[in-house]
């Protein structure tokens, strides 16, 4: 990150705190950190934070190992702590210099309680709130470098699984497959952030954890998973049969691959996010399959694998260019198999771009 760009984005951030009426915001989270300033470290039990006042001065207050790491991101305020210190020494004195003793803070929501309790016993008559939405307002919207990395991501995705399907036959393990995914996205460049491999019944698990069970033929497999690359991550999901799954699974991944592309054609600026809930839903629910669709349609997703906007009821807010999410319906039969198809894709000035390959109409068999 170039340090026009952390400037751009603290600016932006001011401003937003600013208009909001929050005289300063603390944030722990390395993501948060890396977004703004390309310090990508958290304090763990020890106390660390940057802080950012809405007239936009900046200072980190933490432990004196991370000193010289701030200093290398362009931090010129830090005031390190040694072990054995009170950091909330060098917090009295920033909320002296900042007048910030009754003022009102903004903390991430990433932040550690002990950190929260500490900087409300060091600060009694400030107001705390979350800053979350104020941090979303700035990393929802993607610039050109952030889609670049997010399409890479995408593409080492598509490519892993590719190798993937290769390795998948009757009698391998989920934890197998699983460590091939990996293999995969880190042989291309990327650290794999996650990866669920779900066969037979466990497939109607969305978030199931791979385990030792072992695939055999007829089964239907899911393949949900992602990695990361510059600090942008993917997130895709296929669901594959080994051998012929039967009618009954061809007809529910047919339904899937409906809702899903319903959702995708919802999709442009100015929509609420809801409505590309809706439009997925609709198609489940009228094949007789609603109460088997048991999550929203997407997320958010950037630094952060669930972020703004999440695609889901009751969420009014507009899409804009620039927002990247998850579509990915799902039906699930417990005790039997599901059917999930995901890709992520960005929001244009006309429509959509997706940043992963299109999935089959029809179920792919290996």
């Amino acid at each position: 990150m170039t340090a026009t760009h952390a400037g751009q984005r603290l600016d932006r951030l001011a401003a937003v705190l600013e208009r909001e009426g929050i005289d300063a915001i603390f944030l722990s989270s390395p993501i948060s950190m890396g977004y703004l300033q390309g310090f990508f470290e958290g304090g763990g039990e020890r106390f660390l934070t940057l802080a950012l006042h809405r007239d936009g001065r900046v200072r980190m207050i933490g432990p004196a190992l991370s000193a010289v790491q701030a200093g290398r991101c362009g931090i010129a305020d830090v005031r390190a702590w040694r072990d054995g210190e009170d950091p909330m020494v060098h917090v009295a004195e920033l909320a002296m210099d900042w007048n910030l003793r009754s003022a009102v803070i903004a903390v991430d929501d990433d932040m550690p309680a002990s950190y929260v309790l500490a900087l409300q016993n060091a600060l009694p008559a400030a107001l705390f709130r979350t800053g979350q939405s104020v941090l979303s307002e700035l990393m929802w919207v993607k610039d050109e470098a952030e889609l670049d990395l997010m399409r890479r991501a995408g593409a080492i995705a598509d490519e892993s699984l590719a190798a993937a399907l290769e390795a998948l036959r009757p009698g391998v393990t989920e934890i197998e497959i699983e460590r091939v995914l990996s293999t995969e996205m880190r042989r291309r460049g990327a650290t794999p952030s996650f990866a669920i491999v779900a066969t037979g019944a466990n497939a109607a698990e969305p978030h199931h954890h791979s385990d030792e069970t072992q695939t055999k033929a007829g089964d239907v497999v899911i393949l949900d998973f992602g990695c990361n690359l510059g600090g942008y991550l993917s997130d895709i999901t296929r669901t594959v049969a080994l051998g012929d799954p039967g009618e009954e699974v061809r007809k529910v991944y047919g339904i899937v691959y409906c809702a899903f592309m319903a959702a995708r054609h919802a999709i442009r600026p100015g929509v609420p996010s809801e409505e590309v809930d809706r439009h997925a839903r609709k198609v489940i629910a009228d094949s007789g399959y609603g109460e088997f669709f048991i999550h929203r349609t997407g997320h958010g997703i950037g630094m952060r694998v669930h972020e703004e906007p999440y695609i889901i009821e009751g969420n009014t807010t507009a899409l804009v260019p620039g927002n990247c999410f998850s579509v990915e319906p799902g039906i699930y039969m417990p005790g039997r198999f599901g059917v999930r198809i995901e890709n992520i894709v960005t929001v244009t000035t006309d429509g959509h771009e997706s940043l992963n390959a299109e999935p089959s109409s029809e179920i792919v068999i290996v």
